[in-house]
């Protein structure tokens, strides 16, 4: 065994060129590892953009300040009750390019829904509340904070212009007692370039539509439109049934579905290019009450939704009857409107005789 003289005269010092390679394999981690950090950086700037200006898209409307207290209770087991609006604003060159009339100034709540979520979130139901029905809109608070006093027999059609998104939930509220947990409004322009974005949608057309005014020609079956086509679909009323809001009801119930069953069964992980179009088209588009006006808050709020299979959502118009003393208007019909909203705000069973509405518009 050797003592440690001869292990200290065994031991040959570093030379100069390893402590070089060492330091040359340092730079190299080095380098590597601020590269790395660089990319990061890039991509989360990048993320941190996208996301911002998605976010910023959204319009929020602070709908429990507007209403304070006086509102429906919320029961514990009445699930989840969202009304939805399309907003069809038929001023500007945009919009008279897409067949809206552009001498007509202001917006209208053209389509209403209140689409009700059961608890367990595996299925859903959307009434839909024809247009020209006549109710008694409750005193609103308008955006210039005057008061707009209540009014019977006034069309529901017109309270979105004369006093906002609040005031169109006060008034469904009123109408049905069911307490609405959310609102989501779409204008009709970002609807087409929704459907655009997602390549168009396929509908089964159950009859030849020819509407003059919309210049919307379709025979019976199955069409895939653009979002042009899809906007004049949606909007026809001269083209089927009566002629009256009523016959194109059914028309955007079927074309709803259509939409949510197309966007549903897209891969929207496989194109982030087409899932940020899609996004971009959605968000300029809309406008939600403040708890949903966030990218966060809406992707909570739709991952909730997963189970619910748009191939299983019903829909129902609201049960109405023609107006006794305006032929051209309708009013709810009793005692079917009473029970539909009662088993809406129970979370119930929606009874058969509920469905059937006197006025069908042809």
């Amino acid at each position: 065994m050797s003592d440690d003289s001869d292990l200290h005269s065994r031991r040959k010092p570093r030379s100069r060129k390893a402590g070089k390679v060492r330091t040359r394999g340092q730079r190299i981690r080095r380098g590597i590892l601020i590269t790395l950090l660089a990319l990061v950086v890039a991509g989360g700037g990048t993320v941190y953009w996208l996301y911002s200006r998605l976010d910023g898209n959204i319009t929020g409307v602070d709908i429990d300040k507007a209403l304070g207290d006086d509102r429906p209770e919320k029961l514990p087991t009445s699930g989840q009750n969202l009304l939805v609006l399309g907003s069809d604003s038929r001023a500007g060159a945009e919009n008279k390019e897409l067949g809206g009339g552009g001498n007509v100034s202001g917006a209208r709540s053209d389509t209403a829904m209140v689409i009700h979520i059961p608890e367990g979130r595996t299925k859903a139901v959307a009434v839909s509340i024809p247009r020209d029905t006549l109710v008694t809109r409750p005193e609103c608070t308008k955006a210039d904070g005057s008061t707009l006093p209540s009014e019977k027999r006034a069309m529901f059609n017109g309270v979105y212009s004369l006093a906002g998104p609040a005031c169109v939930v006060k008034t469904v509220e009123s109408m049905s007692g069911v307490r609405i947990d959310h609102y989501m409004e779409i204008n009709f322009a970002g609807f087409k370039d929704l459907v655009d974005a997602i390549g168009g949608v396929t509908v089964d057309v159950p009859q030849d539509i020819h509407d003059k005014s919309s210049g919307l020609n379709l025979t019976a079956g199955p069409h895939k439109l653009d979002g042009t086509e899809s906007l004049a679909y949606v909007r026809t009323r001269h083209g089927i049934g009566d002629g009256s809001d009523l016959g194109r009801i059914g028309l955007q119930q079927q074309f709803l579905l259509a939409l949510l069953s197309e966007v549903k069964s897209q891969d929207l992980l496989g194109s982030p290019t087409n899932s940020y179009k899609i996004a971009d088209s959605v968000t300029k588009s809309l406008t939600t009450d403040s708890g949903l006006a966030s990218l966060t808050s809406l992707g909570e709020f739709a991952r909730s939704m997963n189970g619910v299979d748009p191939g299983s959502m019903e829909t129902i118009m609201l049960p109405v009857a023609y107006d006794k003393q305006d032929p051209n208007r309708v009013v709810a019909a009793e005692p079917q409107a009473g029970q539909l909203w009662k088993a809406i705000r129970k979370d119930a069973t929606i009874p058969e005789s509920a469905k059937k509405s006197p006025a069908t518009g042809g």
